[in-house]
């Protein structure tokens, strides 16, 4: 099936905020991005007669008109407001109309506003009422679930659901507030435009193709006065030359230490003010000048190694990116690297329901506090924002032959804690591809005995059935059944044939 294309309607300046939320709810989240596309019309034009027909034209080509009002009721042409005119249409066009208005009945509201409520009640539709953006957002996202439902039989998965209920919770008004402080000609548009790229898998947009996609993932917004675009919070956090010009807390502060603890003279320093997604990368270029970098002879050629694995480093950089609290205005980013060890502190504890010790174990379903900041860095860092990023830490540190990161806290800041090979730099491993590593370490060490066998077999270039191996290992067949899935799940081997015929080969090395 292709996406159904949600309308957003509302007067546009009285419940920007609303608009944003949804739009941010709609193309974060982890079940609905993947069938529903959130639409809005952002683009002013010069007058409420041509608003009126480009509106009505984008609803004619949407599945779903998303309806939300409160006070106002807006521009009217011939006495009728805008967004009286498109509920009107989708209508007459049989679309879904889901309606949520902001208050209760005894609000005062515009007598347009009030007689429009009256229609939608007299036409037997039931309407939602909420109170704040946590209600609406519950709201709006159990009526999606509900269309889709019976429309395609199609439903998210008990963790889709849960990771979505501690979303909503968990999300903080920061990222989608509207401000008046940058406009879009003060963002760095080549950084705008790899996001795009990046996100949709295209090389070219013009400029107001890009706008759209920034206003669909609630990075800009129009403004209905000015008929000017403005970075929302998450859009100057990625995408002004300078974001610590509006936020001042919104930099990464990096010191370097010859020894194991800090003082008050590092050997390197620097503030790194840059986009985020280019901030990152800055980082990491200061963790590779303050490390070591090992020479290794590997068959004819010499290999530099790094110190700590850069996937690793880079990945808690977008963590504490991502999911920091930006409420707290009072504090930094802080990168830290000693002699032993490298340290990440990112302000603020991870958000209910997570806690260290869930994050520290991996059982854990994941929810962010930043959803479109989290969604954003992931397409320029080809990094799943979707939880597993300490377990991706952990396999990369063991693959480098380090011990896997500690994670803590410290007044207030989440830590990620890398240690380093101290004076045994003959602990770094090269990384895989130059190696003729069969297993990485990772993987190896989630494998019983039996299984390791087993691999060892598949790399003698055996093929293996359940039959044979049930005789080799005097096992069961479930037993051995439960071997292969796991060996399949690793992407250690592959199965031919089916049924009787079953067998199993060595998977193709890029997945090991």
């Amino acid at each position: 099936m292709s996406k159904l294309r949600v309308f957003i309607s509302s007067v546009q300046k009285e419940l920007e905020n609303e608009r944003l939320a949804v739009l941010s709810l709609i193309s974060t989240d982890a079940f609905l991005q993947v069938h529903c596309e959130p639409v809005l019309y952002e683009f002013e034009p010069a007058s409420p007669e041509k608003a009126a027909e480009e509106c009505l034209a984008l609803l004619g080509n949407c599945d779903i008109c998303l309806t939300i009002i409160w006070k106002e009721y807006g521009h009217t042409i011939g006495g009728v407001s805008i967004i009286r005119q498109e509920y009107r249409l989708a209508r007459s066009k049989m679309l879904p109309v889901l309606a949520f208005i902001k208050g209760d009945a005894a609000l005062p509201r515009e007598q347009g506003t009030a007689d429009f409520i009256r229609e939608i009640a007299k036409d037997g539709l039931k309407y939602k009422r909420f109170g704040n953006l946590l209600q609406l957002l519950k709201e709006v996202r159990a009526s999606l679930l509900k269309i889709l439902k019976e429309r395609f039989s199609i439903e998210p998965t008990s963790d889709e659901n849960e990771i979505a209920e501690q979303t909503i919770k968990a999300t903080s008004d920061f990222e989608r507030q509207p401000l008046k402080r940058l406009r879009w000609e003060d963002l760095d548009h080549e950084t705008a435009r790899r996001l795009v790229a990046s996100a949709e898998q295209t090389d070219t947009q013009n400029q107001e193709d890009l706008l759209r996609s920034l206003l669909a993932r609630g990075l800009i917004w129009s403004d209905s006065d000015t008929a000017g675009h403005y970075a929302t919070s998450a859009g100057i956090v990625l995408l002004a030359r300078d974001p610590s010009a509006v936020f001042p807390h919104c930099r990464i502060l990096a010191d370097a230490y010859r020894g194991a603890e800090p003082h008050g003279d590092p050997s390197d320093h620097t503030d790194i003010r840059e986009p985020m997604p280019l901030a990152i990368e800055k980082a990491i270029a200061f963790i590779d000048r303050n490390t070591r970098h090992p020479i290794r002879v590997v068959g004819l050629n010499r290999v530099r190694l790094d110190e700590y694995p850069p996937e690793a480093l880079r990945e808690a950089l977008v963590n504490a990116v991502a999911h920091r609290d930006y409420e707290d205005g009072s504090r930094k980013i802080m990168l830290e690297v000693f002699s032993d060890r490298v340290v990440v502190s990112s302000p603020g504890l991870p958000p209910p329901p997570l806690t260290l010790q869930k994050l520290r174990t991996g059982k854990y379903r994941p929810c962010s506090r930043n959803p479109i900041l989290a969604q954003c860095l992931s397409f320029f860092h080809r990094i799943e924002e979707r939880g597993s990023g300490f377990r991706r830490m952990r396999d990369q540190m063991i693959d480098h032959g380090l011990d896997q990161p500690r994670l803590a806290t410290d007044t207030g800041y989440f830590q990620v804690i890398f240690s380093g090979p101290g004076n045994d730099l003959k602990r770094l491993r090269v990384p895989a591809g130059q190696t003729g590593e069969i297993v990485r370490p990772s993987v190896e060490e989630q494998l019983t005995e039996r299984q390791r066998e087993m691999v060892a077999m598949l790399v003698r270039g055996e093929e293996l059935t359940s039959k044979s191996c049930q005789r080799k290992f005097k096992v069961s067949g479930p037993a051995v059944y439960a071997d292969f899935e796991t060996l399949l799940r690793l992407g250690l081997a592959r199965r031919i044939g089916a049924g009787r015929s079953t067998r199993y080969v060595l998977q193709a090395r890029s997945n090991r």
